[in-house]
């Protein structure tokens, strides 16, 4: 088991801000501050937008408060008792985490260009204070001499993880040192926004004149990207490329948009990567590291770098018989297509596994796809939480920042306990993958949690609505960190709310939900077609029977990027060829060959948010599985089961380790035993 800290959104846990940086805020540095409204202050700039100017006045006086409040931690002259002290830091934690909130989400999804750029820079101005707080000696000499045996195991806790989370700033590095960790921050924080808008912002496009290219796609599909002229507009865009990816017969056109898919971000990320690899080598270390990942997975529930390098060589070593077997089935395929063929491409595997689960398992997406209406799976996640969990899912009467979102509230038994927005349908300069955004982390007796789920589903304007099987897997994973934010939002400590576990537990949760879109009953309550048809048992069965083809191969190529993610950041980047590095992991992970003149580190985001960890989601896959087996054994819909998982897994949020968590409620510690067993099987 790692240490006891929790730290789960960068270097330093206290104040609720992922990042730490400079000291510009003038308050943080024992000065006056500027004059709120000063033209000539270049941190603040004016919008010609109403409402991006009323966001930024708002986040300017928000950040003025939090300064303030860390100020009098610092240079207070009336003594404070212990218990008044980590109240007020619980108060700062609160302050600064709804600006970040805001600007995370907002920078990420607001419809108005204005309004994400005012929330951009919402959040470059926050940073510098979280770097001031990891860095300010006297709050640590404060937080130090806090007399632990006085307190209860959680405070001690809260304690030890905020003195942990100062030695990781750098808080006992000489001045000329802390200053350039303030510098790097900054750069780092903003080379992140440039490495996430390049790939949001790079829609590719790719025009089809040819309705025989479109062969195998459905016609709702093709009818809402017809455009005036007779030609098909086909993007980038995940609602646009993966049915694709799935369906289309035109082997070349597969090729063309798998191409431009793995060119977003090029050749801009190339050099924002770079810049970003270098300058969090400088940042791990200044702090006494070898390399960025020895310092990002120290607080891990792998522990060091070493060990995140063994997992991924195990479980590719697990999966590799399996892969093997998936794999030649794949390329008989393709010989069947293409007798000279030798190997099976990246852009051919997901059309072949389509066309063998329909002729060995008689499975077919489109006939799935037409059970899956939006609107209905919405409704049927919340019966399905609402039966499982005991809690009910109310319509919430707020503003929201476009008219597709919704918003709603959780209710157990009379008590709202929770709030959330699902803004689940694309548009432009929209985030264009799928995540769980906590705008507001719960506190018990401060503030209740609430969440917005952002996803790119079919839907809205123009649109059928008919979903993906895999669409429906996501909703659940998102909504699994959903319900993870909500119940465990009630801590005492900030720090320690919703989904702040060890990084590498956060994603169990939300991939053990999506267990419950394999299962009969489940789906027969909101899973209809057009006719009103339930989705018949035997489908379902066909679906389960072809569900874990290709999962060898899946998670070979989960390894690959596991692999480039730990091995981007476990060595000084001067010299790294990008692509190359790239090419080569590739090949040596992945069953499936590096196609010329794609670029997929430009575009893939977690490179920033995840950084060396990637490897978390098939460690947190191992766990998951492993708590389901509980569920299997007792039933899907066993209520008693469900909740007692709520009670020792989700509701403690980071208030105990989470091997602790997962052994109470299992009754033992999780192994790979579950895990392997799905790989073997055949």
């Amino acid at each position: 088991m790692a240490t006891a800290s929790t730290l789960k959104q960068g270097p330093v846990k206290l104040a609720g801000i992922w990042v730490a940086i400079a000291c510009l805020t003038l308050v943080a540095c024992g000065q006056q501050p500027a004059q709120p409204d000063a033209p000539e202050d270049p941190k603040w700039p004016q919008f010609e937008d109403e409402d991006a100017q009323a966001y930024i006045d708002q986040c300017q006086a928000n950040l003025e408060a939090a300064q303030l409040q860390f100020a009098s931690l610092e240079t207070s002259p009336t003594p404070m008792t212990d218990a008044v002290l980590l109240e007020q830091i619980n108060k700062l934690d609160i302050m600064t985490n709804r600006i970040a909130g805001s600007a995370s989400l907002y920078r990420n999804v607001h419809p108005n260009p204005q309004v994400r750029a005012a929330a951009d820079t919402c959040q470059q101005n926050l940073v510098p204070l979280g770097t001031d707080i990891g860095l300010s000696r006297p709050l640590y000499q404060r937080v130090n001499e806090v007399d632990l045996d006085a307190l209860d195991a959680l405070d001690q806790r809260f304690v030890e993880d905020m003195l942990l989370g100062f030695q990781r700033a750098g808080v006992d590095r000489p001045e000329v040192t802390r200053q350039r960790i303030r510098e790097l921050n900054g750069e780092i924080n903003k080379l992140g926004q440039q490495f996430n808008a390049h790939i949001r912002e790079d829609v590719r496009k790719l025009e089809v004149e040819s309705a025989d290219r479109l062969a195998g796609l459905p016609q709702d599909y093709i009818d809402a990207r017809v455009q005036e002229d007779g030609t098909v507009v086909i993007t980038t865009d995940y609602p646009d490329y993966f049915p694709v990816m799935q369906y289309a017969e035109d082997d070349q056109l597969r090729y063309e948009l798998y191409k431009l898919f793995r060119q977003r971000g090029y050749p801009q990320n190339d050099k924002v990567l770079h810049e970003l690899l270098t300058a969090r080598h400088e940042l791990a270390t200044l702090l006494g590291y070898r390399h960025y990942a020895h310092f990002v997975t120290e607080d891990k529930m792998i522990e060091t770098p070493e060990h995140a390098q063994v997992f991924i060589d195990r479980i590719s070593a697990i999966a590799d018989s399996r892969a093997r077997y998936d794999y030649e089935i794949l390329l008989a395929r393709q010989q069947e297509i293409d007798p000279t063929a030798q190997v099976v491409g990246d852009w051919q595997k997901t059309h072949l596994e389509e066309l063998i689960k329909q002729e060995l398992f008689d499975i077919d997406s489109r006939e799935i796809r037409s059970y899956f209406q939006y609107d209905r799976v919405r409704q049927g996640i919340f019966d399905l939480t609402e039966t499982l969990f005991n809690v009910r899912i109310v319509p919430w009467d707020t503003e929201t920042w476009h008219e597709s979102v919704h918003a709603y509230e959780m209710l157990d038994g009379d008590e709202v306990i929770g709030r959330f927005y699902l803004d689940m349908h694309p548009r432009e300069g929209k985030f264009n993958h799928a995540a769980a955004f906590t705008m507001q982390s719960g506190v018990k007796g401060h503030q209740l949690p609430i969440v917005s789920l952002v996803c790119n589903f079919p839907g809205g304007e123009g649109s059928s609505g008919y979903m993906e099987h895999s669409d429906v897997k996501t909703f659940l994973h998102e909504f699994g960190h959903l319900l993870h934010a909500i119940f465990g939002g009630h801590q005492r400590w900030l720090s320690m709310s919703g989904v702040r576990t060890e990084w590498d537990f956060v994603e169990a949760p939300a991939q053990m939900l999506e267990e419950w879109v394999w299962d009969a009953e489940t789906l027969s309550k909101f899973a209809r077609n057009a006719r009103g048809e339930t989705i018949p048992v035997e489908l379902v069965e066909r679906m389960n029977a072809g569900r874990d083809f290709g999962r060898g191969l899946f998670v070979q190529h989960q390894m690959f990027y596991a692999a480039l993610s730990l091995n981007l950041y476990n060595r000084d980047p001067e010299g790294l060829d990008l692509t190359e590095t790239v090419r080569e992991l590739q090949e040596q992970y992945s069953p499936f060959p590096y196609v010329e003149d794609t670029y997929f580190h430009t575009a893939f985001g977690h490179l920033y948010g995840y950084s060396a960890i990637y490897y978390t989601y098939m460690w947190s896959l191992v766990i998951a599985q492993d708590m389901f087996s509980e569920f299997e054994e007792h039933g899907m819909l066993n209520t008693e089961v469900a909740q007692r998982y709520r009670d020792k897994v989700l509701a403690p949020g980071g208030s105990r380790d989470a091997a602790d968590l997962v052994e109470d409620f299992l009754g033992r510690p999780y192994s790979f035993d579950a895990f392997a067993r799905r790989l073997e099987d055949k």
